[in-house]
């Protein structure tokens, strides 16, 4: 999955993208505390991009 794919379906579901070190971050607003890094690669496995929705509640 591209990277952008991911980043548009996290920020349409409500989660905010901030930039780490070597990881960009999306949290959400209701989720204090809870954060999930995102690689900053062009093209993000599939696995990798199905764990990253599943965390955020959208798969």
């Amino acid at each position: 999955m591209k990277r952008k794919n991911l980043i548009h379906k996290l920020k349409k579901a409500g989660w905010e993208i901030s930039s780490g070190s070597k990881h960009d971050m999306a949290k959400h607003p209701s989720k204090p505390g809870f954060k999930i890094p995102i690689p900053r690669h062009t093209e993000i496995n599939e696995y990798t991009a199905n764990q990253i929705l599943k965390e955020a509640g959208l798969e």
